[in-house]
Formats: C-alpha cells, sequence, structure tokens
C-alpha cells in the first residue's frame, strides 16, 4: 500500500526560538527582527572579503611613500616599515579568522571588533610614519598625500564608517602634530590641510553610510518597522 504524500513542508522544522519570538513579537517584528540581521551579516561579510585588500594595500602605500617623500633614514624608515608590516599582518589575521565562517553572525561580530582594534592600530602606526617617514622639509603638497592617499585608499576600500574613522583619527591627528613640532615647509599650513582634508573623508563617509541606511528604509513595504 502506498504511503500517503506528505506536505510539502513537513519535514521543515522550525526551532523554538523562532516560534516563541513570533508568538511574543508578532510575526511583523519577528520579519523586522531578521530582516535587520540580515543587513548586518551581508555588512559585516562585505567588510570581512573587502578587509584582505586593505591588508595588502598599507604596505604598498607605505612604499610609495617612502619612495616619494624620500625618508628620514634608515632606521627611522625600517622602524616605521615594520610598524605597517604589524598592521597589515594583524588585518590579514583577522580576515583569516572568519573567512572560513563568512557567514555566521557570531563569527563576523567577532571579527568586526578584531578589524577595529587592527584599523586603530595601523592608524597610530600610519601617523608615526610623519615623524619615521617623511623627510625634513617636506612640503604642504607632500604631506597632504601622505595623509589622504592612505585614508581616502582605506575608505574606499572598507566601505564602513567605524573603522574608516578608527584609521582616519590617529592619521590625522599624529600627522597634523608632526606638522608643527617637526621643520616642515609651511608647517601651519599643512596642518591645516591635513584637518581639513580628513574632516572632508570623515563627512563623506558618513553622510554615504546614512545615504544607505535611508535607501535601505525606503525599500521597505509599508508598516514594516524601521531600523
Amino acid at each position: 500500500m502506498a504511503e500517503p504524500a506528505k506536505p510539502l513542508l513537513a519535514d521543515i522544522a522550525i526551532s523554538k526560538p523562532v516560534l516563541d519570538s513570533v508568538t511574543t513579537e508578532g510575526p511583523l517584528a519577528t520579519l523586522a527582527r531578521m530582516h535587520h540581521e540580515a543587513v548586518e551579516t551581508a555588512r559585516l561579510a562585505n567588510l570581512l572579503g573587502r578587509s584582505l585588500q586593505a591588508a595588502i594595500g598599507l604596505p604598498i602605500l607605505a612604499a610609495l611613500a617612502v619612495f616619494t617623500a624620500g625618508g628620514t633614514g634608515v632606521p627611522q624608515t625600517t622602524a616605521w616599515a615594520i610598524l605597517v608590516a604589524v598592521a597589515s599582518l594583524s588585518i590579514a589575521r583577522a580576515y583569516g579568522s572568519a573567512i572560513n565562517q563568512p557567514f555566521e553572525r557570531a563569527v563576523l561580530r567577532a571579527f568586526a571588533k578584531d578589524i577595529d582594534a587592527c584599523v586603530l592600530y595601523a592608524g597610530f602606526a600610519w601617523g608615526a610614519g610623519a615623524f619615521l617617514a617623511l623627510g625634513p622639509g617636506a612640503t604642504p603638497l607632500t604631506v597632504l598625500a601622505f595623509a589622504g592617499v592612505p585614508t581616502t585608499g582605506i575608505a574606499i576600500l572598507l566601505r564602513d564608517r567605524l573603522p574608516v574613522l578608527l584609521f582616519l583619527a590617529p592619521v590625522a591627528a599624529l600627522t597634523s602634530f608632526a606638522c608643527v613640532v617637526r621643520s616642515f615647509a609651511d608647517g601651519s599650513l599643512a596642518a591645516g590641510l591635513v584637518l581639513i582634508l580628513s574632516a572632508m573623508v570623515a563627512a563623506s563617509v558618513i553622510l554615504v553610510e546614512r545615504h544607505a541606511a535611508a535607501r535601505r528604509e525606503a525599500d521597505l513595504p509599508n508598516g514594516f518597522p524601521a531600523s
């Protein structure tokens, strides 16, 4: 005798937490929460994928900076190269620890904390180059390129507000401070230009993120709870 046909979804188990959330929150609120979790997972997964590019790009930019700025001597340049290499390796290590589970929210959240710490250190490491890598008498254009190129590059690569700002802040602070205390040509002007450019990059990153969030909210159905 033939076995009675089963409903199409009969073998799909729905976890108790999901059923409980539907009961306590209501189906629309549960769907909204799941949507926001999916958005967060996608954002962090994209950040994970782009972080390796940042790890590769930092030492390349450092080499270009030494080549164009002239350096302050072999010991100082070597010390700065070590700082940047450690920053690059730390970002690569954070990437390697999470890439095997790129869509697990717990893993991605741990990666987000790691990458924040890594880029903060990378910002201090790069900013130290204003003392260790820029030659005496560096022009405002040279100083502006030294601070502006990596911060803009990190902003383009990572495209995530917090890591970009964590990298930007120490770079801007240390570079502008070096302009004041070192014998750069027109140091005050260079410091002002660095701070202005850094503020523009920070504002651009914040505005782009707000615009993207507004577009996501606008695409939601009417009555769908906002994040």
